[in-house]
C-alpha cells in the first residue's frame, strides 16, 4: 500500500510517498514558488537529489509536476499513480468538528472552510491542495489529518478562556492547540521506547522550532497545550511574541497609531526572539551573536528557555508528575545547549539530565541512568502519522 502525503502552503507544496508495507519513504520533495517562476526538488534514497526549474501557475500544476516526478523513467519510483491507494493532507485547523482524521468529502471540505477564520493563513492553502489533488488524481481517496485533532481531548477547564461564555457559544473562541500530529507521534514513540503502556504515563512533549508548543499528555491524551486559539499564544518563538498582556494591543494602537492588523503582523512576524535580539529568528545566529557578547541575543535565548521551563513545571503540576520529558523539532532535536538550559535544573521533578548524553543527536535518552523520570530526544515524523491515518481509514493498514 502506497500513501502520498501532501502539505500545501500558499506558494509551496511538500510531499512524501510512503510504502506502508514497511513504512519507508520512497520519495520526498518540494514544489516552491508556485505562481512565480517555479522550482521542484525531489529526494529518493540511494539517488542524487533532483532539482529543476518548472513553471507552475497554480497548485494543480504543482500536483501534475509531482505525478511526473514520481512516475517518469528518470526520477520516478512508481510506474503509475494508480499504485497510490490514498492521499493524506495536513490541515492545520479542524475546530471542534474533528477529533480524528477523516475521509474527505464535500461536507468535510465545507467544515474546513468554516474554520478559515480560525486559521486564515493556513486552511486556505490546505483547501487548495485538496482541490488540486481532486482535479489531478480523480477518485483516489483523500484523507484530512488535523493539527488540532489531538488536542480535542483537553478538558473544558484547560481549553476555555475567562471571557464571557457567549463568545465561546457564538464564535467558538477557545484554546485549540497545534502541532498535534507531532505531539501524538513523539508521545507514542516515548511510551514505546520506555516499554510502558502510554495509558499509564505522564509525558511532557516539547515541539521546539520556529513555532514552538508544549503539550501535557496524560494517559495518552492531550490534557493541555501552550498554543491557543491561534499559534500565537504560548512561549516566545522565532518571530511570534507568545502570550502577552492583551492591554498592550490598545496601548500600542494609541501610542504608535497602528491598527489591529498592523499590530497582529508585529506580534506574528516581528516579535519573539527576532524582536528581542534584533539579530535573527534562527537560533544558530542567536548563539553566535550571544557568544560574541550580544546582550540582547542572550536575553532572547534566556527568555525562550525560561518560558519553556515555566510551562514544563506547570504541566507537571497539572498532571501530578512527569514520567518523561521529550524534545523534538528543529531546536529540540539539534540544539543541545538549549536542551541543557531547559532541562538542566529539573532534578526537583525527578528529571536528571546527563550532559554527556545530551551532546549527541538522534533518537536517544539524555537523562542519567538513575533518573526517576526520563528525558528523551525523539525526531518527529508528522508525515508518517498522516500516512498511518490514511492507511487505517482507507483499509489495508499493515501495522
Amino acid at each position: 500500500m502506497k500513501i502520498l502525503v501532501i502539505n500545501a502552503g500558499s506558494s509551496s507544496l511538500k510531499y512524501q510517498l510512503f510504502d506502508m508495507e514497511n513504512e519507508t519513504v520512497l520519495a520526498k520533495g518540494l514544489c516552491e514558488r508556485i505562481g512565480l517562476d517555479g522550482r521542484v526538488k525531489q529526494s529518493v534514497p540511494g539517488r542524487p537529489d533532483f532539482e529543476a526549474e518548472r513553471a507552475m501557475a497554480d497548485h494543480s500544476d504543482a500536483i501534475q509536476a509531482v505525478t511526473l516526478l514520481l512516475t517518469s523513467p528518470e526520477t520516478g519510483v512508481i510506474k503509475s499513480m494508480d499504485e497510490i491507494s490514498a492521499v493524506g493532507h495536513r490541515v492545520v485547523h479542524g475546530g471542534e468538528m474533528f477529533n480524528s482524521s477523516v475521509l474527505i468529502d464535500d461536507s468535510v471540505i465545507a467544515a474546513i472552510e468554516e474554520c478559515v477564520p480560525l486559521a486564515p493563513l493556513h486552511n486556505p492553502p490546505n483547501l487548495v491542495g485538496i482541490d488540486a489533488c481532486r482535479q489531478r488524481l480523480g477518485d483516489v481517496p483523500q484523507v484530512a489529518v488535523f493539527d488540532t485533532a489531538f488536542h480535542q481531548t483537553m478538558p473544558e477547564k484547560a481549553f476555555m478562556y475567562a471571557l464571557p461564555y457567549e463568545y465561546y457559544e457564538n464564535f467558538k473562541i477557545r484554546r485549540y492547540g497545534f502541532h498535534g500530529t507531532s505531539h501524538l507521534y513523539v508521545s507514542r514513540k516515548a511510551a514505546e521506547l520506555l516499554g510502558r503502556p502510554i495509558e499509564k504515563l505522564k509525558i511532557i512533549t516539547c515541539h521546539m522550532g520556529n513555532g514552538t508548543s508544549i503539550a501535557a499528555v496524560k494517559n495518552g491524551k492531550s490534557v493541555d497545550t501552550s498554543m491557543g486559539f491561534t499559534p500565537l499564544e504560548g512561549v516566545p518563538m522565532g518571530t511570534r511574541s507568545g502570550s502577552i498582556d492583551p492591554a498592550i494591543i490598545e496601548f500600542l494602537s494609541a501610542r504608535c497609531g497602528m491598527d489591529i492588523g498592523e499590530i497582529t503582523t508585529v506580534m506574528n512576524r516581528k516579535s519573539g526572539v527576532l524582536g528581542i535580539s534584533g539579530v535573527s529568528s534562527d537560533f544558530r545566529d542567536l548563539h553566535a551573536a550571544a557568544d560574541g557578547g550580544n546582550r540582547r541575543a542572550q536575553l532572547a535565548l534566556d527568555m525562550f528557555a525560561y518560558a519553556i521551563i515555566k510551562t514544563i513545571g506547570g504541566y507537571a503540576a497539572a498532571m501530578g508528575g512527569c514520567d518523561a520529558l521529550v524534545f523534538t523539532a528543529g531546536i529540540g532535536e539539534n540544539n543541545a545547549r538549549m536542551r541543557q538550559w531547559v532541562a538542566g535544573d529539573l532534578g526537583y521533578m525527578g528529571l536528571n539530565l546527563d550532559s554527556a548524553r545530551n551532546a549527541v543527536r538522534g533518537e536517544t535518552f539524555i537523562s542519567t541512568a538513575d533518573s526517576p523520570g526520563k528525558i528523551m530526544v525523539i525526531p518527529t515524523d508528522e508525515e508518517l502519522v498522516i500516512a498511518r491515518d490514511c492507511a487505517a481509514i482507507v483499509g489495508g493498514n499493515t501495522r
